[in-house]
């Protein structure tokens, strides 16, 4: 079975945020066109690009469609075969390192140095933290080849 092409809309060239969302998405299907998908995902999938294609609406609502189905897929790769994109675990560690580290370690100064302006300093130790474990994360990701050759912004 095979994943289907996306049909490019007549206008979308006049709008260049969708232009930009609409290649990465080409590009993240050529990508999964080249793994070994099971039915079950490519399925799902195509239905996904099979309502993209048939929607008719103004560019605006088809940008939030677009967006949606991506992250759906995105979620459904990641939940079911392990893919992720490049930089999914540095960007989703360095949220966590943020809230989980940085907070509490720059409490933690503020309370032992008795000033409590002290506690922005632990925010980009956490960041530092969260984004070298997620660096880690993802190289391993890359080594097992459970990473996807796309770089998705959103």
């Amino acid at each position: 079975m095979k994943i289907l092409e996306l049909e490019r809309r007549a206008n979308i060239e006049e709008d260049k945020k969708l232009l930009s969302h609409y290649d990465v998405f080409e590009n993240l299907l050529k990508e999964l066109r080249t793994r070994d998908l099971p039915s079950a995902i490519i399925d799902t999938i195509n239905k996904d690009i099979e309502v993209l294609n048939s929607f008719s609406g103004a560019n605006k609502d088809f940008l939030k469609l677009l967006i949606k189905k991506q992250t759906k897929i995105l979620q459904l790769l990641e939940k079911e075969l392990k893919l992720v994109r490049k930089n999914h675990y540095m960007t989703l560690w360095m949220s966590i390192g943020m809230a989980a580290f940085g907070l509490p370690m720059g409490a933690a100064f503020g309370v032992s140095l008795g000033n409590m302006a002290f506690i922005g300093v632990g925010l980009p130790l956490g960041i530092a933290l969260g984004m070298a474990y997620g660096t880690t994360l993802d190289k391993k990701a890359c080594e097992e080849g459970k990473q996807l050759n796309v770089d998705i912004t959103f």
